[in-house]
């Protein structure tokens, strides 16, 4: 499924949806769907390392990081131009190396407008407290 501006829609609105359509693939292994989404340059910030878009999809593919589910609390977007910053503030749960955890990060995911479509060029998880707050 692409997700493009065909009709008109805000495009903060269409950054969130996306941002949870990514979600739930990431939660189904979708990895199909998420190697449309993802730039191919596309870099990925977690607790464990630093990766590209071949071995995040390798990962999430495999299992050997299932991100179960995001529990999204709060999302913040700023758009420039083709450019659009989205914060999520979430609860992970998440299964890493056969143990299930559960941690709060907020998420910074970096998208860019290519012709009719948003890419994901980046997404980095920083761990927070529970009582971290996205202000303007």
């Amino acid at each position: 499924m692409s997700i493009s501006c065909a009709q008109e829609v805000n495009p903060e609105e269409e950054i969130i949806k996306i941002s949870q359509e990514k979600w739930e693939w990431m939660a189904d292994k979708n990895v199909d769907e998420l190697a449309n989404l993802f730039d191919d340059g596309a870099k990925f910030v977690h607790m464990s390392g630093t990766w590209n878009k071949e071995k995040v999809l390798e990962i999430i593919k495999t299992g050997s990081i299932w991100y179960k589910h995001a529990d999204v609390k709060e999302v913040a977007v700023e758009v420039f131009d083709n450019t659009a910053i989205l914060l999520n503030r979430i609860t992970l749960v998440a299964v890493v190396r056969g143990n299930e955890v559960s941690n709060e990060f907020t998420v910074t995911e970096v998208y860019q407008k290519q012709n009719e479509d948003w890419k994901l060029l980046d997404l980095t998880f920083s761990s927070v407290r529970d009582t971290h707050t996205i202000e303007d």
